[in-house]
């Protein structure tokens, strides 16, 4: 019989998962402290989520794979909410230290670029996708991670057929497709799986996301954000120093006005906004030959002008980028085509813009 210690616990609970992911609770910090004395366990499972159900959830299951171990009599699970620590004032020194001085570079990253946006629907992960692999044939090693714990879709959108690799507790092999090194919530859920996760849980995964995926020799680590400005965007500026966003609108007034928040939002936190890129911009009829502004005209120039930012290009409105994007095959990865052509124009602005701030630090 194997001897009931605190480790052997602790590994049987790898084995309970937050409901409905493929995350095990141990992995994201879920259990805390765990006591054996002789046959009565106790374990530590600390609240990170407002969400009862959830943790309630843990509990019950961690009790019971607890109590199923030889040797166990009784099992009792303690849910503890974590109680902040209070900061120290120094007695002498700055009274107002800097914000962001935990952020610390990845081990094998040397750029970190960000694709955001104010609103859903305006194609920013296609873009981010696209640019990922438009870097990729300049010639540079690039990473993708999709920190859009709601609606993951780079899983679909390069076609992943093998996920992660889980190498130690604090170890993560990214999949690869296309080329790409990548990351996903939606390699971690089953599919069609929604993620009923309070603001904590998600800026935990998106740490983990960060810390915990071993990237190899990037040369650019491209994010796909979720749309908005709220706990995903402030974890991926407090935990690592980014070196550029680039901002995706449509030439809409409504998508403007969203992303004029954007902006805003990464100004306010000192992060460079590389610059506007235009998606969507007009439709080319293959029939005719004639161009449509379908969404409008000229919007990305103006937002990029108000903000004295880049206008960094303009995408069309290509049908062959949804029908890849559906099927794992993105255009860039489909041949010749103005589309494609579009993103390489980004990817060199994007690698001469970084290049630019990275001189001038």
């Amino acid at each position: 019989m194997s001897q009931l210690t605190p480790e052997s616990v602790r590994e049987a609970l790898r084995e309970v998962l937050v409901p409905g992911t493929k995350v095990d609770i141990v992995k994201i910090n879920l259990v805390g402290g765990i006591t054996v004395n002789g046959g009565d366990v106790v374990v530590e499972i600390i609240q990170t989520s407002e969400k009862d159900e959830t943790i309630d959830a843990v509990g019950r299951a961690a009790q019971a794979r607890v109590a199923l171990l030889p040797g166990v009599t009784s099992a009792r699970v303690d849910v503890m909410k974590p109680v902040e620590e209070k900061k120290q004032t120094p007695a002498h020194g700055p009274h107002n230290p800097d914000p962001w001085a935990d952020r610390a570079g990845l081990p094998g990253v040397k750029r970190i670029v960000a694709v955001a946006s104010g609103k859903g629907g305006v194609g920013k992960s296609t873009v981010a996708v696209n640019l990922a692999l438009a870097l990729k044939s300049l010639g540079h090693r690039v990473g993708l991670l999709d920190a859009d714990i709601y609606g993951p879709s780079l899983t679909t959108m390069l076609g992943v057929e093998r996920g992660p690799e889980a190498l130690s507790e604090k170890e993560i092999r990214p999949a690869e497709a296309h080329g790409l090194q990548c990351i996903s919530m939606g390699m971690l859920v089953p599919d069609g799986e929604a993620m009923v996760w309070r603001g904590p849980m998600v800026m935990a995964a998106v740490r983990q996301f960060l810390k915990d995926v071993q990237w190899t020799d990037l040369d650019y680590l491209v994010i796909d954000m979720p749309p908005g400005t709220g706990d995903a965007q402030l974890t991926l500026v407090q935990q690592v120093p980014v070196d550029g966003v680039v901002m995706v609108t449509t030439p809409q007034e409504l998508a403007l006005a969203d992303v004029r928040r954007g902006i805003q939002m990464f100004r306010k936190v000192d992060v460079e906004v590389l610059g506007v890129i235009e998606n969507m911009s007009r439709f080319s009829c293959p029939d005719t030959g004639k161009s449509y502004a379908i969404f409008g005209e000229g919007g990305g120039a103006r937002v990029a002008a108000e903000f004295d930012v880049a206008l960094l290009g303009e995408i069309p409105l290509d049908p062959n980028t949804r029908e890849g994007g559906d099927v794992g095959k993105p255009v860039m990865e489909q041949g010749d085509s103005p589309t494609r052509d579009a993103f390489l124009s980004l990817a060199k602005e994007v690698e001469a813009r970084v290049a630019l701030e990275f001189q001038s630090e």
